[in-house]
Parts: C-alpha cells; structure tokens; sequence
C-alpha cells in the first residue's frame, strides 16, 4: 500500500480517540506527514521506513531522529503494519545540562522584571505560575478562579489526575489579577475571545522578553520554567520521588532529566570537595 492524505486523516482521529492532548497530535500529525512526503509514490514496507531512519539520522540530532520515529512507529502500527517499526537509535543518557539551557535564579528575576517593564501582566503572571508549580503549559486551563479561590488545581493531564497546590502569595496576585480582569469562573488566563491561551502565542511574548531582560532567548519558553520549579524545588529537599509525583512523572528516570545542572555546576560542587593537597 502507498500513504495517502486519508490514513492521515483516520490517523489524526485515532490520536483523539486515545484522549492524547492536542500538542501531541499536532506533533504526530506533522510527522506523519513528512514521512507521506518523503515516501511518495512508493510502497509501504520496511526498507521504507528503514531509508526513513537513514535520512532523518544524516539531518537532525538523535533525541529529534527518536522523536520523530515515535510518530512514525506510531503511524504504521495504526494502518496495522507493525512490523514495519523501527528501532529508535541509541543515546546515552546526559549527564549534564546544556549551560545554553539552564535558567538561574537572577536570570528569572531579570525576566520578571522585563514582563513588568513590557506592561505585560498576563504573562508575567503566566510565568510566576509555571515556575511555582511546576505545570505544563497545556496545563494552565486548570489554573481557573475556583481554583485560586481553593488554593489547589486539580489537573488532568494524559489520563492521569494530580493535585497542585497554590502558594499563599500566587493565589494573592492571582486573585488581584481575577478582580481587575472581571473574571467570574473558569480559567484564569484566556485570550481576547475568552477560550484558554495558546502554547504557541505565549511562545511569542516570552521571545519579546529575551532582549529587554539580557538573557539568552533559547532560556526562555514555557517548559524551561517547568524545569527551573523541578531545580529549585530538589536542591531544598533532594526527594525525586515527592517531586515526580508532582510534575506528574511516571518514572523517576524521566524527573532526573529535570533535575540535572549543568557541567560548570557540577565542577563548582567538585572544587568544593577539596580533595587535592597541592605541594
């Protein structure tokens, strides 16, 4: 069989069917897409998919190569062909953060203080309650008026339900925010029309920050404050476990990634050992 425009279709209706989020169906829809586009006129087999892995391998970096075959191996156990899957390549687990990635403490501040400067309330808000929490972007449609008002969200996320708790001073702001906004119920930060914010807008404004605050701009997008919470939050109790369950994680393994730092923090904590005598 050859790929055509309708499994795409039928294959973006299974993902909703599954209950994936939308983030995640846009992600495996493009990638579907891409592989219909690099297999045009010819049949669907394993050498196929093969001579994918090859190409995606000579173009992009490995975590990228995996992520996209997770699509691909996704897609044609959907048009039933297991056995056209392909192995992801093998990548040994990273030891340390990118020092391009790692957000600090005065960095924040800084963005902070662009989001004030820039008169951008929302967004400064938006950030304040990532970092505090710990949520994902998608799920800041669970941070609604009711749950200030409880100083906990429920959220649902993947099939899984978790509590988070609120800070006394985020429910304060927040709460300010609510009263000035004129919002009665439902969530708290919504667009213009009143539906939820989108990822890809909030992506946008926090690009604005970048240069009025002096940090580098690859810092600077949702899911890296989702990172600095996991930071913050285990260099003052050290408990993986209790922060996995807080960021919603089913495997350790996967919160470790959260928690590495970088290697010129790792050297510092080195140094500080003091284990060689200089004679």
């Amino acid at each position: 069989m050859k790929i055509k425009e309708k499994h795409i279709t039928k294959f973006a209706q299974f993902l909703r069917e599954e209950e994936k989020s939308e983030i995640t169906i846009k992600k495996y829809v493009r990638d579907a897409e891409k592989f219909r586009e690099f297999a045009v006129g010819r049949e669907l087999t394993k050498n196929l998919t093969v001579d994918y892995k090859a190409y995606l391998t000579e173009r992009y970096k490995p975590a990228s190569v995996n992520s996209m075959l997770a699509a691909v191996n996704k897609f044609v156990d959907f048009l039933g062909l297991p056995r056209l899957k392909v192995k992801p390549l093998k990548i040994q687990r990273a030891m340390f953060l990118a020092e391009e990635k790692e957000l600090h403490r005065d960095e924040y501040e800084r963005i902070l203080n662009s989001a004030e400067r820039l008169q951008n309330k929302r967004l400064l808000l938006i950030i304040q309650t990532i970092a505090s929490t710990g949520i994902r972007i998608s799920e800041l449609q669970f941070i609604t008026v009711e749950a200030v008002a409880n100083k906990r969200a429920d959220i649902c996320c993947k099939g899984k339900r978790r509590v988070v708790l609120l800070t006394k001073k985020l429910c304060k702001i927040l709460k300010q925010y609510i009263k000035t906004q004129k919002i009665k119920s439902g969530s708290v930060f919504v667009t213009s029309s009143g539906k939820p914010v989108d990822a890809s807008n909030i992506r946008k404004e926090m690009k604005k920050l970048a240069q009025n605050a002096n940090v580098d701009k690859q810092k600077i997008f949702p899911h890296n404050f989702r990172h600095f919470f996991a930071r913050m939050f285990y260099s003052r109790t050290k408990d993986i476990v209790r922060l996995a369950d807080i960021l919603g994680h089913t495997s350790v393994d996967t919160t470790r990634i959260y928690t590495m730092e970088s290697g010129s923090a790792h050297r510092r904590q080195l140094e500080k050992l003091d284990l060689v005598r200089i004679t």
